[in-house]
């Protein structure tokens, strides 16, 4: 039987900023979550970027990690009871520019206890046909959140909806910046300049009738009102769970 994605609660967390399970000893306030969100994972292990880096630029920074994960089997062994003890659900970020990777990632989901949904994420510039053809594959009881850059939110969202996606996300989009040796740095974006940007694709998107996670920038209560209130169902935030709540 095919699960419904509801949220009790609006709120979430962007996949990549919190680990792979919900951690008390990370001083976030759980209680406000509607579900908790993975770090994304690989069907095999996959080592961090030989040159991690975070740069700061106004209005927020630049992250490049590469993305590292030990694999979803190494995952599911360290962390399934955790998210069958969790006070929330959990959607597990999976990377999924391989389709019959994504495939067998989720069908080895599909027992796992208090897992609410799956989230796709994809690489930067992966054609639309890839995108659906990860749907075609793998659509059935696990609802399916695809995660898109802004500029596919509005042109595929609408056919991933039509054809059994339960939402759309936001990716954050990506950058460069140099580094202080001046040389080219690439990576996602995250921070408070973002949020008009997003608001707006969320709006639009909820115009068409479009089941729409918003993200990107959103730093405080009154963004994610704001953001609900444009017609998200809910919302991830992300660098801010990072930042003193003084500091905001």
């Amino acid at each position: 039987m095919k699960r419904d994605l509801y949220f009790s609660k609006p709120i979430m967390n962007t996949a990549g900023l919190l680990g792979f399970a919900p951690d008390p000893r990370a001083g976030i306030n759980f209680d406000a979550f509607g579900a908790f969100v993975t770090n994304p994972i690989s069907l095999r292990s996959r080592l961090p970027a030989a040159q991690p880096a975070l740069i700061e630029f106004p209005g927020g920074f630049l992250l490049h990690s590469g993305l590292p994960n030990p694999g979803l089997s190494a995952v599911l062994k360290k962390h399934e009871a955790r998210w069958n003890r969790a006070e929330m659900p959990i959607i597990v970020n999976l990377m999924a520019d391989r389709p019959e990777e994504t495939m067998r990632m989720v069908q080895m989901l599909e027992g796992v206890d208090n897992v609410m949904a799956v989230e796709l994420g994809f690489a930067p510039l992966l054609s639309n046909d890839i995108i659906l053809l990860n749907l075609e594959m793998c659509v059935g009881e696990i609802p399916l959140i695809f995660s898109l850059p802004a500029e596919q939110v509005l042109s595929l969202g609408p056919r991933l909806i039509q054809e059994g996606a339960a939402a759309i996300s936001i990716t954050n989009p990506r950058g460069a910046i140099m580094n202080d040796e001046n040389k080219l740095t690439t990576g996602r974006l995250y921070g408070r300049s973002l949020f008009p940007r997003t608001l707006d694709i969320v709006h639009s998107a909820a115009m068409l009738g479009m089941p729409i996670i918003g993200a990107g920038g959103i730093w405080t209560e009154q963004d994610a009102a704001d953001m609900l209130s444009a017609g998200a169902m809910a919302v991830e935030m992300d660098a801010s769970f990072w930042v003193p709540k003084e500091a905001l």
